[in-house]
């Protein structure tokens, strides 16, 4: 059996100054999507509104700051009220005690749709056009926290065969049981999969709504199925039908991307009747 290599959590100390590795992985999924984002601009779908200037590589830039504000807010607010609703509302202040821990990735989700609809009317772009441009940009963030994730020793897996050849023991548990490296299978499926089936299929021109739809349900899907690596939140454990908390959250996401591609298909098809 493999062990965890228990890193230290900071990757580098100046003085006072600690430089965590977490910190560093949010610096590399920021930069990731400007990379991609900037190539995404060049594809010719993007390159009217790219010669007009009402989206150009100043935009980019405004996106990921909107994005990041998106993140933060929805991520914590989303941990509060989808796993510990009744202790923030007894501590309401503990909300903002972020450096306590507690992040959603549905929560910061919707917070960064809430944050592109806001972006989107001040450029008075579609809101759809702006999440169909991001969606491809963004599994490769998700990849890079995973990887923060696994240094930290955090979101470990459930227990697994001994006979797995990579099961891993996690000290951080408290058991010495093997596990699966359940931020490994998300890194590769949320994370560097999910990249390539969006950067492929968003290649080519899509109808307006096509691309968000896609990214709702790849995501939904794979991190439903890597939920059953992950070990439960112990304070939460399985609800309802035997599914974590994770995966009831994804399945409105799976929901609603498609009917997204149903809406879109459908206005595509009007708008192409409309045209004969």
């Amino acid at each position: 059996m493999l062990v965890h290599p228990q890193f230290d959590p900071v990757a580098l100390q100046i003085g006072p100054l600690a430089i965590h590795w977490y910190g560093i992985t949010y610096l590399v999924a920021f930069g990731l999507f400007i990379f991609l984002a900037h190539l995404r601009l060049k594809q010719d779908q993007f390159a009217p509104l790219s010669k007009s200037n009402r989206f150009d590589a100043q935009s980019i830039e405004d996106l990921l700051f909107y994005g990041a504000i998106g993140v933060v807010l929805g991520g914590r607010i989303g941990y509060c009220l989808f796993y510990k609703p009744m202790e923030y509302l007894s501590q309401p202040l503990e909300i903002f005690a972020v450096w306590h821990g507690g992040m959603s990735f549905h929560g910061g989700m919707l917070g960064v749709i809430l944050a592109m609809a806001v972006f989107a009317r001040q450029k008075n772009l579609p809101w759809l056009w702006i999440t169909d441009f991001i969606a491809p940009c963004v599994p490769t963030g998700l990849a890079a926290g995973r990887v923060g994730n696994f240094i930290n020793g955090e979101l470990w897996g459930r227990v697994a065969d001994p006979q797995l050849p990579w099961a891993m023991v996690f000290p951080q548990s408290g058991t010495f049981n093997p596990r699966h490296p359940s931020q490994i299978y998300q890194f590769l499926l949320e994370g560097l999969l999910l990249f390539v089936i969006l950067w492929v299929f968003a290649k080519r021109q899509r109808p307006i709504g096509t691309v968000s739809g896609v990214f709702l349900i790849g995501y939904g899907t794979l991190r439903f199925v890597a939920e059953y690596f992950r070990e439960p939140d112990s304070f939460l454990g399985l609800l309802g039908g035997g599914l974590s908390m994770g995966q009831w959250l994804c399945l409105p996401m799976i929901v609603a991307g498609i009917a997204m591609l149903v809406r879109s298909q459908r206005m595509q098809v009007f708008l192409d009747q409309q045209t004969k």
